[in-house]
């Protein structure tokens, strides 16, 4: 095995300029797909873990300040973020209201239905929070699809080069023997092998971390219709209770 495996160092440190360059190029994908992976994967984690949190300390918490105050402490989580950003909005809606219904005096008391006036706003608060978080996950993402789709292709184009440079190097030599081909394409379809070995982690990290982001997006665009509702039905029952 460790033979083996001077064999291979031996087989790329004898490759020519262009079977090295496309190495190289395999090399730099292969380690930007991995850090990616690695970033990716503790990130996701982590939303996945502090969403979890967040909703289940949402649902048992009967004031929204409390939930907002605990969003906070979870800036993991995307869920969190979305609710934060939809409770921001919330209050700038229910302040400009009351100014508006008080004559310029914060201090005076409104019914709760004027409060959430302003429905629109928050819905729309709540969808430019859930694009936003939807594109910091999906950040550096489709560099392992690339990868996944090119790596391939440059394994392959440094094979072609390297056992064209072995066939000229046969029309040089004159003889076609085994002895004098094997070493030369052998050299030429590590490349091929680097371009896989590139490209294989690439792809499943790819569909690993789309299906968990198109969870994600789902259990946001759920808790926005859950938040939405928690508010239409406060002003439900404060117009039933004037009523």
């Amino acid at each position: 095995m460790f033979s083996g495996e001077l064999d291979i160092i031996n087989m790329i440190a004898n490759s020519g300029p262009m079977v090295n360059f496309v190495l190289f190029v395999l090399l730099a994908f292969s380690v930007g797909s991995w850090t990616i992976i690695f970033i990716k994967y503790r990130y996701i984690r982590k939303a996945f873990r502090e969403s979890a949190l967040f909703t289940d300390f949402f649902w048992k918490s009967r004031d929204l300040a409390e939930a907002y105050a605990r969003s906070k402490q979870l800036q993991g989580s995307p869920i969190a973020q979305v609710f934060r950003i939809g409770y921001v909005e919330l209050k700038k809606v229910s302040q400009s209201n009351a100014l508006g219904k008080s004559g310029g005096n914060p201090n005076e008391s409104l019914p709760l239905g004027s409060k959430f006036a302003g429905m629109d706003n928050v819905n729309r608060a709540l969808r430019r929070a859930i694009n936003t978080e939807v594109t910091r996950m999906t950040q550096l993402v489709p560099f392992l699809a690339t990868t996944g789709n090119s790596a391939p292709f440059i394994g392959l184009f440094g094979t072609v080069w390297g056992i064209m440079n072995s066939f000229h190097g046969i029309g040089l030599r004159g003889s076609a023997s085994l002895a004098v081909v094997a070493p030369g394409i052998s050299e030429a379809l590590i490349a091929t092998a680097a371009g896989l070995a590139a490209a294989i982690p690439a792809v499943i990290a790819f569909n690993y971390f789309t299906q968990k982001i198109r969870t994600i997006e789902t259990e946001l665009q759920s808790f926005s219709a859950d938040f939405l509702n928690i508010i239409e039905r406060d002003i439900i029952a404060v117009r039933g209770n004037s009523g």
